[in-house]
């Protein structure tokens, strides 16, 4: 297969294997991607498993045309991907071995040798001239073991990516992308969200067109679609607006009520709804979509003073992988000492940022009038924020929402005529209650103050806790005038034509301007409420809560350089160039400050 003109594919599918890692169920099979690129010298990059080696071996000596390769780049240890590190060594025996210094201490327990006489040991940064191709490598730990490095083509702007953007799934069988992808991450990778948030850091500044992973196809066009994604699974953020139920029912009764209750949440506006049987259904693949939604539903019994061994299974799977920013509801059934909901609380209040709901179910044997009711108003409690999006079914004129207004954290939303564009402001209030209104204070600078100006109207978002930095990022750290920055994100409407955000906030209120104000670096808009809703009771984002738990903290130990003051980007050197623009938040020099010593 090539990839391009110096790069070819030599990798091979494996359809024998029922089990990857002896725990996924690989029903399509699983590719064992390795490549070769081929310059003045030639770079062959990942072995394959073992039990293909012959057929590899075939794969690279047909690629090289007759020639021998000058290196072999391992970025990861696995055996599906490093066990013939010993045959290419024993059949190019002049071809030099490049990967880190963990990577050779795992080889010298692997083949009783760390090849010393042979070995070319890599870190951050370290590059490697082919000819036409420099290669850079990046180090990549913990994602997921503690030597991977990932490697940067130059050239051809292919970045060799070992697990990560990887899935299930031989390359000689169609399917779509996103949900073997998201079962293989969420299974082998989903542990480690702060380690691949760090590379998508370090990728970010990499100009990519290609990315050729360890499992799975080679990705080559809307590349920010599969960055996306990893970005909202490795912040542990919900892929998809929606509610998972996962239940037990040994004689049918639970069953019964997650029927009932699958049905309510459908009536009240639910917009995706998956059910899965755990005694019964692939794990692996509940787990991985449970991470895909916003909100979970459990249902269990009590079993032994516990609960059942699939759903202690199915809990357990979610914390190790570090579940976390989902709202949850229990329900329990037992007969004569119902237990499974303390159980089920204990597990997730040791997961972090998890919003459990005081409203829960009790069923004791079989569905009755109480616990019919108490289902009733778990679903109103869970749907809340559907009815409130639902344009016929909303309370437009529900003035709670002005509860939500605090020194915190809002997006406000505008339309130039062309296209939606929003900002991040922290200075709303309150200014009268007869009748109601808000004034909103925006820079001139902003493109936005432009806008609303213009047009007299906008939406106020108010911003919760659980808003993740990547909301900041998009509205905060571009302008609206350049920037499309509802990009990727569909959002819904307000009766005045306006986007309000499908999640992170608890409310929103349509303002009309009355009055303008000139304040000279900033205009005050006095606005009246034509309409205003609230979502959740989630709690509003404060400046205090942004600063000290969601804005990243700038990695500066041991650094020498400048941190950008904005978005917290570290910029390494002894001198910051004066027309240096921060790659993340598009800030300049002015912007940043030396790192303290």
């Amino acid at each position: 297969m090539k990839i391009t003109d110096d790069i070819k594919y030599i990798g091979l599918n494996d359809h024998s294997i029922d089990l990857f890692e002896s725990q996924y169920k690989v029903p399509n099979g699983v590719a064992y991607n390795s490549y070769v690129i081929l310059d003045e010298k030639i770079a062959v990059i990942d072995t394959v498993d073992a039990n293909f080696t012959h057929e590899w071996l075939d794969n690279l000596q047909e690629a090289l045309g007759g020639r021998t390769p000058d290196y072999l780049i391992v970025q990861h240890m696995e055996p599906d991907h490093s066990a013939n590190i010993l045959n290419f060594a024993n059949s190019y025996k002049n071809a030099k071995i490049i990967s880190s210094a963990k990577a050779f201490n795992m080889m010298s327990q692997f083949f009783k040798s760390d090849f010393e006489d042979r070995k070319i040991v890599v870190s951050e940064g370290d590059t490697i001239n082919l000819g036409k191709h420099t290669l850079t490598f990046v180090t990549a730990p913990m994602v997921h073991w503690p030597e991977v490095i990932v490697t940067y083509d130059s050239y051809d702007k292919v970045l060799f990516s070992a697990d990560g953007f990887g899935k299930f799934g031989a390359l000689d069988v169609k399917e779509e992308w996103i949900d073997e992808a998201r079962r293989y991450y969420i299974g082998i990778v989903g542990k480690y969200g702060v380690q691949v948030q760090n590379l998508l850091k370090k990728a970010s500044g990499l100009k990519i067109e290609k990315i050729c992973p360890s499992h799975g196809p080679i990705l080559t066009e809307n590349l920010g679609y599969y960055l996306n994604l990893y970005n909202t699974w490795s912040s542990y953020q919900s892929e998809a607006e929606g509610i998972m139920i996962a239940y037990n029912s040994v004689y049918g009764n639970t069953r019964k009520a997650i029927i009932e209750l699958e049905g309510k949440l459908k009536a009240k506006g639910c917009p995706e709804i998956k059910v899965f049987d755990l005694a019964r259904c692939d794990m692996h693949e509940a787990i991985s979509n449970a991470f895909k939604y916003s909100k979970l539903i459990v249902a269990t019994t009590t079993y032994n003073a516990d609960i059942f061994p699939a759903t202690r299974i199915f809990l357990e799977g979610l914390k190790e992988r570090n579940y976390q920013n989902r709202t949850v509801a229990l329900i329990e059934n037992g007969t004569w000492a119902p237990n499974a909901k303390k159980v089920m609380q204990g597990i997730f209040e040791e997961c972090k940022k998890i919003t459990l709901l005081d409203t829960s179910v009790t069923i004791k044997s079989a569905l009755n009038n109480e616990s019919s009711s108490q289902i009733e108003i778990l679903a109103d409690e869970l749907c809340r924020n559907y009815i409130a999006w639902d344009n016929e079914k909303a309370n437009k004129n529900d003035l709670k929402a002005l509860f939500n207004i605090g020194y915190g954290l809002y997006l406000v939303t505008c339309h130039d005529g062309k296209k939606d564009n929003g900002l991040i402001v922290n200075t709303i209030s309150q200014v009268s209650i007869s009748p109601d209104k808000i004034a909103v204070t925006i820079s001139k600078e902003n493109y936005s103050h432009h806008v609303i100006k213009q047009t007299g109207k906008l939406n106020v978002n108010c911003l919760t806790t659980e808003t993740p930095f990547s909301v900041f990022e998009k509205f905060g750290f571009q302008s609206g005038r350049t920037a499309d920055k509802f990009n990727g994100c569909t959002p819904l409407r307000s009766d005045n034509g306006l986007a309000f955000l499908p999640k992170y906030i608890n409310s929103f209120m349509s303002l009309q301007v009355e009055k303008y104000v000139d304040l000279d670096s900033h205009g005050m808009f006095i606005c009246s409420i034509a309409e205003s809703r609230v979502i959740s009771n989630i709690e509003t984002m404060t400046y205090s809560h942004y600063h000290a738990h969601v804005k990243p903290k700038p990695q500066t130990e041991g650094k020498v350089g400048f941190v950008c003051k904005i978005c917290g980007y570290v910029y390494e050197g002894k001198t910051l160039p004066s027309d240096f623009v921060c790659p993340l938040c598009q800030h300049g020099a002015s912007d940043f400050e030396p790192i303290a010593k």
